[in-house]
């Protein structure tokens, strides 16, 4: 095709020479974004100031094509509204999940939802985010056959679009510490104030850190919502059952160390109680004859 007949060809049909313009320069920009990210890649070190950058320049890279969009195709094409409202009305239709985590992200991005290292629960998937794009959320899955807060091993990629359709539950924004509690079963005649001075004792040594880590930022959030204070200290409450009496120990960790703390408290109580020489016995569901009942056997030749 010579130089005329492509002159005319443009003067034919300026809307599509135009949008052939536009898409162009848009690849020529996201080429731009692409390699600005492997560069930064390349020359950031530190991962958190890394993967920031790389998100800043691919946002700025989408933000740059709108401005672009808006600028060269205003008052240049005629009907172009109407064009563009019926494209957009067919893709939107079509494309809804994808605009759908499209706006999702911004949402992260612009409500700070959650970021990468938060740990997350969302769409019933339990797990700590490790990346969030402009589509998808990619999550370190915690729990299913595996038990308390391990890792499975698996890599969940979840739409972005799930923030508007369900509640989200952040283990770690804000107030990086979570309640957890576990039961202790101690046998009735054991010696109680002994038992609950041993719980106390080993709770409070064990969880130093992060009662006091806490209550500064359990302060911050009470200033913060509009939510009641709350005891962060380790609680112990005492519970009368049929068969036991039943210590519940309530306390504050880091929401990360939940199992090892757990694991941690129980062996150091066992410890402690063992060494009480019987004041103290950890009681369990076993039958316990008290008194035989005297037999009368008659034995006649």
């Amino acid at each position: 095709m010579e130089i005329a007949e492509i002159e005319q060809w443009i003067k034919e049909y300026p809307l599509v020479w135009s949008i052939i313009k536009f898409f162009i320069l848009a690849i020529i920009i996201l080429i731009i974004v692409r390699l600005l990210r492997k560069q930064l890649k390349k020359t950031i070190p530190n991962a958190a100031i890394r993967y920031k950058s790389q998100k800043g320049v691919e946002i700025f890279g989408y933000i740059l094509l709108v401005i672009i969009a808006i600028t060269y195709f205003t008052g240049t094409i005629k009907d172009f509204t109407l064009i563009i409202g019926l494209f957009t009305a067919g893709m939107a239709f079509t494309l809804q999940e994808l605009i759908l985590g499209i706006a999702g992200s911004l949402y992260i991005f612009l409500v700070k939802v959650y970021a990468p290292g938060d740990r997350i629960e969302i769409n019933g998937i339990k797990g700590d985010v490790i990346d969030v794009d402009s589509v998808y959320t990619t999550m370190m899955e915690i729990g299913q056959w595996v038990s308390s807060d391990n890792y499975s091993g698996r890599i969940v990629k979840l739409s972005n679009a799930f923030v508007f359709k369900g509640p989200i539950y952040n283990y770690s924004q804000n107030f990086p510490f979570i309640w957890d509690e576990f039961n202790l079963p101690i046998r009735y005649g054991s010696d109680i104030d002994l038992a609950k001075s041993i719980i106390i004792k080993i709770a409070s040594e064990t969880l130093a850190e992060y009662t006091a880590n806490s209550k500064s930022q359990w302060k911050d959030v009470v200033s913060k919502y509009y939510i009641e204070d709350a005891q962060v200290d380790p609680t112990l409450a005492i519970t009368l059952t049929d068969n036991w009496i039943q210590f519940n120990l309530r306390y504050i960790v880091d929401f990360k160390k939940r199992r090892i703390t757990k694991h941690l408290l129980n062996d150091s109580i066992r410890t402690e109680i063992e060494k009480t020489k019987g004041k103290v016995i950890l009681a369990s569901a076993t039958v316990e004859l008290i008194k035989v009942p005297e037999l009368k056997i008659d034995v006649k030749k």
